[in-house]
């Protein structure tokens, strides 16, 4: 058996952070397994899908790496959907419902004041067929609902929530088409998931009752169902489920100069025993990946831990993985020397400025102008083929007895106009003979 997993999408909007988490276990799971990962549009809402919304999940998922080994769309499928449907009906597992909306609240706000719980009462079978008639007759269009089985609880082993267990009794009966004749989710996906050979549905755990539900409709069509797998749901910094979660997605991260290595580096461990760690390469997260590992728990997703790891994976990055989004005229020299300094990619054109200038002038005692004004015969007599920092310092350490601080803090200032930076040994030779001479005189000179 091929392990294949699916993410699957509804285009009516853009994917936001819990979206993305739920494609990244399904793509890493299948990895894990040598399996096969797909991307099903689940376009069946015509009114609300916009094609805008598929380019972007598939773009959204190639900037995170995920590819995936094929994809199907939902709306190319109705025949199969009908095909199925006509089957479960003639099997008496599909029934015909006719109460407006309205009736439906006003009975669900009725057994809520009684303190029972709102499962539909089945009503529906109860109608003679003049009743049905007389409804058709007003005008009203049945909705149609999949009609449970009572005769044994419905019980799956979770893959992380573990044993489940649900009588059949005390759900609902679920609406699977509409009225006008549109689908909701429940009924396509399972059709979907038996005809793709999908072995593991792995989403979120708002999905619990969903998949009880989908079970049974799973033996009703002949087919045994996947291993389900459901996990925590995320939560804010705040510590509570936070609606701006909702609005986190792809554009927002590349905004805030994210990379995708560390995206998936934090979504793939959140949640989990294991540690979060800054891979930038996610073979290590496909190696260790193992659904035994998730907790129960909600996962916390911080930006600020986000913003941390960002910094540690940016310092990992190849000069070629980032020339073209550096500023014209880095290279991979000056490229290593800023970035253990940076925590985002576009922070290089800051330093980039400090190489080429102008920069700030600082401010500086009288005292230390003096030293400056020796930096500057200094810099000038040195050899700058070799290692002009340490022949630079040498020399002033020599001719003045300055070391520490009160020796390489007024040179850094004076020469990228900065208190802290990249290490000037990396730096010096970047900003070269004649701008650092320039640079060490016009500090020495300043009022």
């Amino acid at each position: 058996m091929t392990v294949t997993t699916r993410f699957a999408p509804s285009p009516t909007g853009l994917l936001h952070v819990g979206n993305l988490r739920t494609a990244l276990h399904n793509w890493l799971f299948a990895r894990s397994q040598g399996g096969r990962f797909l991307l099903r549009i689940d376009d069946t809402d015509r009114e609300r899908s916009r094609e805008e919304y598929v380019d972007a999940a598939r773009a959204d998922l190639a900037w995170m790496g995920i590819v995936p080994d094929g994809e199907a769309r939902q709306s190319e499928r109705f025949d199969r959907y009908e095909a199925r449907f006509a089957e479960l009906v003639s099997a008496g597992r599909v029934y015909p419902a006719y109460e407006t909306p309205e009736e439906l609240d006003l009975r669900r706000k009725v057994l809520l004041g009684r303190g029972l719980p709102p499962v539909y009462d089945r009503a529906a079978l109860k109608l003679s067929d003049e009743q049905r008639a007389a409804y058709e007759a007003e005008g009203r269009t049945p909705h149609w609902r999949f009609k449970l089985a009572h005769d044994a609880p419905i019980i799956w082993d979770d893959r992380v929530r573990g044993f489940q267990k649900f009588d059949p009794a005390a759900l609902s009966d679920p609406v699977i088409r509409r009225g006008d004749g549109s689908w909701l989710y429940l009924l396509p996906s399972v059709i979907d998931d038996i005809e793709m050979g999908i072995t593991h549905v792995v989403r979120g755990e708002d999905h619990v009752s969903n998949t009880a539900a989908q079970i049974q409709m799973f033996e009703a069509l002949g087919a045994t169902p996947p291993v389900f797998a459901h996990a925590a749901l995320l939560t804010g910094s705040e510590g509570k489920l936070s609606k701006r979660l909702g609005s986190l997605g792809v554009s927002h991260f590349r905004e805030e100069g994210i990379e995708p290595q560390a995206l998936v580096a934090l979504l793939a461990r959140l949640g989990t025993s294991d540690a979060v760690e800054p891979f930038a390469d996610p073979a290590p997260l496909i190696q260790s990946f193992s659904f035994s590992r998730f907790g129960r728990a909600p996962a916390r997703f911080d930006e600020g831990e986000l913003a941390a790891l960002n910094a540690r994976i940016v310092h990992q990055l190849p000069f070629d993985a980032v020339a073209d989004r550096l500023p014209e005229g880095v290279d991979a020299t000056a490229w290593e020397a800023v970035r253990p300094n940076l925590a985002k990619v576009s922070e290089a054109q800051d330093w980039w400025q400090v190489i080429e200038g102008p920069i700030t002038k600082p401010g500086l005692s009288d005292e230390d102008r003096d030293f400056l004004a020796m930096a500057v015969q200094a810099a000038e007599a040195i050899d700058w083929s070799g290692t002009p920092w340490q022949a630079l310092t040498g020399a002033l350490k020599a001719q003045t007895g300055r070391k520490g601080k009160p020796l390489f803090l007024p040179l850094r200032q004076a020469l990228t106009g900065r208190d802290h930076g990249p290490e000037m040994a990396a730096l010096l030779p970047l900003i070269g003979r004649a701008r650092a001479v320039a640079r060490l005189r016009a500090a020495a000179a300043s009022a």
